[in-house]
């Protein structure tokens, strides 16, 4: 089973750029679908992106497309969540996760991912 480590977490003003990374520790990373979710505070987690284990296609939720970019190299067992024009409102803890082949459903579900990491923090600052 493959166990996501978050981090690049940290401070940015308005307008910013971050670029979160994580990695993915034993299991077939590239058998994974893997996924990009974050949570504010007294809200619910939110999907953010995904990119498919099958295919490496891309899939944003509407509000970070043009912002947010993902990517993954399974050389390296990385994902990537490249995140530019920051706004106070992206202040959340990030998470990555992952869901095994066999899993079905949208891809933005994150009843749908087996394993989490334990998150990082971004705050932006306006």
């Amino acid at each position: 089973q493959v166990q996501p480590v978050e981090s690049g977490g940290g401070l940015v003003q308005a307008g910013g750029s971050l670029r979160l990374s994580c990695a993915a520790s034993r299991g077939a990373f590239n058998t994974y679908t893997m996924g990009w979710f974050r949570q504010a505070p007294g809200k619910e987690r939110e999907f953010l992106a995904a990119i498919t284990w099958i295919t490496s296609t891309a899939y944003y939720t509407e509000s970070v497309k043009g912002r947010f970019t993902m990517s993954r190299d399974n050389a390296k067992n990385m994902v990537y969540l490249q995140m530019n024009n920051l706004e106070p409102e992206d202040t959340a803890v990030y998470y990555c996760a992952a869901r095994g082949q066999l899993r079905s459903g949208m891809v933005s579900s994150r009843s749908t991912y087996d394993y989490w990491g334990q998150g990082t923090q971004v705050t932006v600052s306006s």
